[in-house]
């Protein structure tokens, strides 16, 4: 069972304890990892492989698109990036192409970076200089 696992037991507990920033920065790490699990697949010509993580990245990307708060007034062109990245991976998946997979790879960083400077940020803001992560 999972939870005899001490690694596991702390990844949940970091979950479970984590603020809802914090999960969203994790969904976006998750979906880096499986896009680059995916690329590896490519090249060793496992399709199923790199199907599954596609699959995966598709729907963090989804559930990112899904839990935008749509009274935000920037919520409009993050559904619309979001769409587009969602698209590229579908395209990336039926094609086996790296390429696309590198671009939309680099959308993804930006988002993922520009999310954990906020959250730097916001933790200045409520800790002082120790809430650097």
């Amino acid at each position: 069972m999972a939870l005899n696992n001490p690694y596991a037991a702390y990844q949940q507990n970091s979950i479970t304890m984590a603020s809802p920033g914090e999960l969203t920065l994790m969904l976006y790490d998750g979906c880096l990892k499986f896009m680059k699990l995916a690329k590896q697949a490519i090249e060793q010509m496992d399709i199923e492989k790199k199907n599954t993580n596609l699959i995966k990245a598709q729907n963090i990307i989804q559930e990112l698109n899904l839990t935008l708060n749509r009274k935000v007034e920037m919520a409009g062109s993050m559904g619309a990036m979001y769409d587009y990245i969602h698209r590229r991976l579908i395209e990336a998946n039926i094609k086996n192409d790296k390429d696309i997979l590198t671009e939309v790879e680099g959308y993804v960083k930006d988002l993922r970076d520009a999310w954990k400077q906020a959250l730097q940020i916001e933790r200045q803001g409520r800790f002082g200089s120790g809430g650097q992560a």
